[in-house]
């Protein structure tokens, strides 16, 4: 549009228009596609359709850019002096938000943006406002999530990892005849798990609860090699359904010299029930191989449990339990054929 920028020559513009494609800022690159919009007829008013800006940032960085030619594009709050934000306050704030508040004093166990700013400003000097912490949470890749409950293990580090070491070169050792799973139990409420969930503004999705809650346990066993889960259902979580599960295992692999299973440290696992059963003359196949206490991550079958919470329990809307234990039986017949043909693929 004549009047507006003046006329660029064809070497002007196609240096704008390299500099324009390499551009990252997104703001600056908007300015120049601006000049470049401009140069070629395009009015403000579709201009700023176009790049979806307001077509009074059209004029303004047309009247920017004829008063100091290409300099007038270059965001000009960098003359406000040097930047709060620089690597050493993004450090500080990233050992900030690796803590709670309560290591720096505050009373209130979750951060929030302004108690960020308060105790940046206490550790630096630095006062930023609440919308610029948004932007350096955002530059530190923090984000806001749902915190773990762990309890620390009551082994000694070295004790600890002993153990673990001993598991991993058992998997890594494991003969070609005997069998590795690892097992692990599970509560399933009627009541639904309450999970995270896309909604439309406005709204608060409502799930419905029956209220009066029922609950049914399952027992799993998840094969190292292939991926398959064998699994028992019960009404009560004790040591007959650790015990039918480990059964379970003796029929599925009858061939088997010697089942490994890697198990917490439930009380279910170590009573006198269990004791007698592996005794027996089946049961001799079984060798039983606990974790370290509070150690979750390293069973392989936890995985699994959550995933099943993910897609069948959290927010269900099942009326009744019998209802809830068929969608569950459905997602894991359907998990044991994934990693069939996951088998056969490789």
């Amino acid at each position: 549009m004549e009047g507006i920028v003046p006329k660029l020559s064809q070497r002007h513009k196609q240096r704008l228009l390299n500099v324009a494609r390499k551009c990252r800022e997104a703001t600056l690159k908007t300015r120049y596609l601006i000049i470049l919009n401009l140069d070629d007829g395009i009015s403000p008013t579709q201009t700023a359709r176009r790049l979806k800006v307001a077509r009074s940032t059209i004029y303004r960085v047309a009247a920017r850019f004829c008063e100091a030619g290409e300099a007038g594009l270059v965001d000009r709050r960098e003359e406000n002096g040097d930047r709060k934000l620089d690597e050493s306050v993004l450090q500080t704030l990233h050992q900030i938000v690796e803590a709670s508040p309560q290591d720096y004093g505050w009373h209130r166990p979750p951060w929030t943006r302004e108690l960020l700013v308060k105790t940046l400003r206490r550790q630096t000097g630095v006062a930023i406002h609440v919308s610029t912490m948004s932007k350096a949470l955002a530059m530190i890749g923090a984000r806001r999530g749902q915190p773990k409950p762990v309890v620390h293990c009551r082994w000694s580090t070295r004790a600890k990892n002993k153990r673990l070491r001993e598991l991993e070169q058992l998997e890594q050792t494991l003969p070609a005849d005997e069998v590795l799973v690892s097992e692990d139990e599970i509560d399933i409420h009627l009541n639904p798990k309450i999970g995270s969930d896309w909604m439309v503004r406005g709204q608060q999705k409502p799930v419905v609860t029956p209220g009066q809650n029922a609950k049914r346990y399952l027992a799993g066993a998840q094969d190292a090699r292939t991926g398959e889960l064998i699994w028992v259902e019960g009404e009560r979580k004790n040591s007959l359904l650790f015990i039918l599960l480990l059964w379970e295992l003796v029929c599925r692999y009858p061939r088997a010299p010697v089942i490994h299973v890697i198990l917490d440290n439930y009380c279910i696992h170590k009573t006198q029930q269990v004791a007698i059963s592996l005794a027996s003359e089946q049961g001799r196949r079984l060798r039983l191989h606990f974790l370290p206490p509070y150690c979750p991550d390293h069973n392989r079958i936890e995985r699994t449990w959550r995933d099943l919470h993910a897609n069948v329990t959290r927010n269900h809307t099942c009326a009744d339990m019998k209802r809830l234990m068929r969608n569950i039986r459905h997602y894991l017949k359907q998990h044991n054929k994934s990693t069939q043909l996951t088998q056969t693929a490789a």
